[in-house]
Parts: C-alpha cells; sequence; structure tokens
C-alpha cells in the first residue's frame, strides 16, 4: 500500500506529517509503516495500491475523477476562506511600484505547474475576471521555485498557494523581499483522495480523529484546523484556464 503527504511536506514540516501519519494509520487499524517520499505523484495518485494522498485540484477535476475516491478536504484556517477553502497570493518583488494586477498583465509570470490549481488556473481565472490574461510566463517547476524566480528578477510575478506562502514566509529568509499585490478567489482546496477500492469513509474519520490526536505543536506546524467534505462538484465547477503557449 502506498501513503503520501506530499504536498506541503519539506524539511520542517517532515516530523509533524510523519506524526500525522503514525495517527491516521493507528486510528484505521492498517497501513504502511511510512510515509512514501521522493515519489511520482502523479503515477501514485492512479495507483490500485494506493491508500491515501493528496491531490490538487486541477488534476482531481481534469483527470482522476470517477478514477480515484475523494476522501475529504483539509481545513488550514486561511484568513477570510470558508473551511477547507484557500486562494493564492499573488507576490511580486517588495520594491515593485506596481500596485494593482493589471499592471502585471504582460509581465512575466512564474508558475509551478500547468496542472497546478494555486499555481496556474487561479491566477488565470482571476485575471480573466479583469479582462486580460498572463502570455508572459515562466514554467519553475515548483512554488518555491516560482517564488525564488521573482525574488531574483527572473519574473516579475507568481501565484502562490496560500499555505505554501505561509510556509515560505515563516521558513524562507528570500520570502522577506516580497510582497502580496492582490490574491485569488478561494477554491476548494487540496483534498486527500484513496482508491476507488478503499473505504473512504473510513479513512475520512481516521484522519479527522488523527488530526484532534494530534498536539498543538504539530497542528501549527502542519496548519491543520479539521478535515471537511466538500462535494466533488464544488471542485468540478471550477474553470480550466486555457494551457500555457508552448
Amino acid at each position: 500500500m502506498i501513503a503520501s503527504l506530499p504536498m506541503y511536506d519539506r524539511d520542517e514540516t517532515a516530523q509533524a506529517n510523519d506524526r500525522f501519519w503514525q495517527g491516521i494509520r493507528t486510528k484505521l487499524g492498517y497501513g504502511p509503516k511510512a510515509l512514501t517520499r521522493d515519489c511520482d505523484a502523479a503515477s501514485d495518485w492512479l495507483n490500485p495500491d494506493l491508500l491515501l494522498s493528496q491531490t490538487c485540484g486541477y488534476p482531481y477535476r481534469a483527470g482522476l475523477h470517477g478514477k480515484v475516491s475523494l476522501v475529504g478536504t483539509p481545513d488550514y484556517g486561511l484568513p477570510d476562506c470558508p473551511p477547507g477553502y484557500y486562494y493564492s497570493v499573488m507576490v511580486v518583488r517588495a520594491d515593485d511600484p506596481r500596485n494593482d494586477l493589471p499592471a502585471f498583465a504582460d509581465a512575466p509570470m512564474a508558475y509551478n505547474s500547468a496542472s497546478s490549481q494555486s499555481g496556474w488556473a487561479a491566477p488565470q481565472n482571476h485575471a480573466a475576471g479583469m479582462g486580460f490574461c498572463f502570455s508572459n510566463t515562466v514554467a519553475t517547476g515548483g512554488h518555491h521555485a516560482s517564488a525564488r524566480a521573482v525574488a531574483e528578477g527572473r519574473a516579475d510575478i507568481a501565484a502562490i498557494d496560500g499555505l505554501t506562502w505561509e510556509l515560505l514566509a515563516r521558513y524562507d529568509d528570500f520570502a522577506k523581499g516580497l510582497r502580496i499585490v492582490d490574491r485569488t478567489n478561494p477554491t476548494p482546496t487540496l483534498p486527500y483522495i484513496t482508491a476507488l477500492r478503499r473505504d473512504a469513509d473510513a479513512i475520512y474519520t481516521a484522519i479527522s480523529r488523527a488530526i484532534e490526536g494530534l498536539s498543538p505543536q504539530d497542528r501549527d506546524v502542519l496548519h491543520l484546523k479539521g478535515l471537511v467534505a466538500i462535494p466533488a462538484g464544488d471542485y468540478l465547477s471550477v474553470p480550466n484556464p486555457a494551457a500555457p503557449a508552448a
């Protein structure tokens, strides 16, 4: 069986994630002894041996819906968001004089992946509501790399997952040279999934109880407030923007 929590796993959160998984495993009564790391998350998501992982809203609605079971959605307690929702922050260099998003319409925008809700779909959908799209784009492969690209001047703006931004602001010195110029509308945050043949309700209960059993320190490190049940239709209703130009 495969269990992974890849989305917010970094050196500073790894031990808390390990304890979180042990709590889930204990409440569930079975599962691998340790989380899988350094894996191909996209392959794991469709592996019939998948017990638990966390995906992004965009790949869920664009390719995983109907092929995996939706377990539940973590609530990270982001400000001005309903439980289980998140947004992207649009970050720019602190000394950039531009103060509104349309001023960055032609600026190089760093994005982590074209299959990312927070890094690609959210900023493009947000920009479309203002009458433009980001067409001058720089692929980076990760939110951390996108934020660093802005800090180092290789891009002027990037959309960063709201929780990832909180982690960057807490742990990465280069983030001090960035500021938020805007943020996108909230959408359902990154859901937990399991293989179709698994008992998603039992896994939901185990995760919920494991969150309750976390120490205050681990809850703070992981920003976990609870688990909510968001219908699949709420994920599927988010628009898919055009892919970046080749």
